[in-house]
């Protein structure tokens, strides 16, 4: 029997190549969007749900296990961008960012985990960030929400593994999608203490996203994952530098790892 699989966010960039992926290899798919009637070459159905709105998850999520009679593979995948000085972004921006990022994640986990229960198997997939590992200069809020749906996600797969059902994350680093488009920008603002500096951190933010890799390599990362008896905790999918530098945070005094990121964002 095919495996059934949900993927919030599923209409572009990581949850659309993973779910073609998917498809192709034979598995039972559904995305998500917030507007899916918008969306018209997906080669898998698309349900509303926006992950800020509980009801809205707990319908689409019903809808499919209606459909489908289970629910085997859900993939957080749904997420926003966000950039600015801390001091400079609207506090409601920074809730917003919050209730997609790390919220929506769990509503959505919440409503999948009683038909995983029941079904006595299950696996969820949290795309998090390479970001989520350490506070990164003027994506304070994303690092930060990604990285306690890391945290999250350790506590909650020891919750579970009672009734069958494993939890992983994956931390993508750049990849090239339209994540840049949809991210919220605070503005740079014209003698704003941080004008300069926060101009050009955010100029090479959209350059490493503009060369970033093929999203075909978040899909085949996850393939190897779902095929896997006991997946890890964690997986950290990009180039080596990007998950080297986990390890150097690892390694290093933080004082010599901030002085590298300060390097490399000329700070």
């Amino acid at each position: 029997m095919s495996k059934v699989v949900l993927i919030t966010g599923g209409s572009s960039g990581i949850g659309k190549s993973i779910g073609e992926f998917l498809h192709a290899k034979g598995f039972v798919v559904y995305g998500t969007s917030r507007n899916p009637e918008k969306v018209s070459n997906s080669v898998f159905p698309l349900t509303a749900l926006d992950v800020r709105n509980a009801d809205s998850i707990k319908t689409a999520v019903n809808k499919v296990i209606e459909t489908s009679g289970r629910l085997d593979i859900v993939i957080n995948n749904a997420g926003v961008g966000i950039t600015g000085p801390l001091e400079e972004i609207p506090i409601e921006e920074i809730k917003n960012n919050f209730e997609t990022n790390f919220f929506g994640p769990i509503e959505v986990m919440k409503a999948v985990l009683p038909q995983m229960r029941k079904q006595k198997s299950g696996l969820i997939i949290n795309i998090t960030s390479i970001a989520a590992y350490m506070g990164l200069p003027y994506r304070s809020v994303y690092s930060a929400s990604k990285g306690a749906l890391e945290l999250i996600t350790e506590a909650l797969r020891m919750e579970v593994k009672q009734f069958g059902i494993e939890i992983t994350n994956v931390a993508p680093g750049d990849f090239a999608t339209n994540i840049a488009s949809g991210r919220y920008h605070a503005p740079v603002l014209k003698d704003s203490a941080y004008e300069k500096a926060y101009g050009n951190t955010l100029a090479a933010m959209n350059e490493h996203v503009d060369a970033g890799s093929n999203p075909n390599e978040m899909a085949e990362a996850v393939f190897k994952i779902i095929q896997k008896d006991k997946p890890k905790v964690h997986y950290k999918v990009g180039v080596f530098m990007q998950k080297f530098s986990i390890v150097l945070k690892r390694a290093l005094p933080d004082k010599v790892y901030e002085k590298i990121l300060m390097n490399h964002y000329k700070l």
